[in-house]
């Protein structure tokens, strides 16, 4: 490639925000550019010659993850979405309802009555669009926020 090698290449895509699965085929690869370029993201690292189902078999692989890749940027921007829409209070119940905490137990912490923890648990549960304490501690762990399940 003229101009740029590949592990600049990478790099450049990078620094654009390309989120693009990248097989590298070279004729002349060491084992310290492979290491670097794996660490830099790449789908993987082949060396010339290369046999055609190899190729192919990378590339499948390599469409694959960037494909589990997106989904999962997208559900946990969906997520992130959920978490917007509440509000400071909620929030708060929230972290302490996904670590285990009781309703009496979140209303002695926040200085407020259970039947206010109540509330606002139902409503954490309507924005974030679950009906089970199991569902919300799954897409809470996933956006981050630290669970009892840890």
């Amino acid at each position: 490639m003229p101009g740029l090698n590949g592990l600049e290449l990478q790099q450049a895509l990078a620094a654009k925000g390309s989120v693009l699965p990248i097989v590298f085929l070279t004729g002349r690869g060491d084992i310290p550019i492979s290491v670097e370029a794996m660490k830099r993201g790449a789908a993987d690292f082949l060396t010339k010659p290369v046999d055609d189902e190899e190729l192919l078999a990378a590339i499948r692989d390599a469409f694959e993850k960037n494909r589990a890749s997106r989904r999962a940027r997208e559900e946990r921007a969906q997520i992130e979405e959920r978490l917007a829409r509440l509000t400071a209070r909620e929030r708060e119940v929230l972290e302490r309802v996904v670590t285990g905490r009781l309703n009496k137990q979140i209303a002695a912490e926040l200085g407020t009555v259970e039947k206010t923890i109540k509330v606002h648990r139902a409503h954490v549960m309507q924005k974030m669009g679950v009906r089970t304490l199991a569902e919300l501690v799954r897409l809470s762990g996933r956006a981050g926020i630290r669970t009892g399940q840890e």
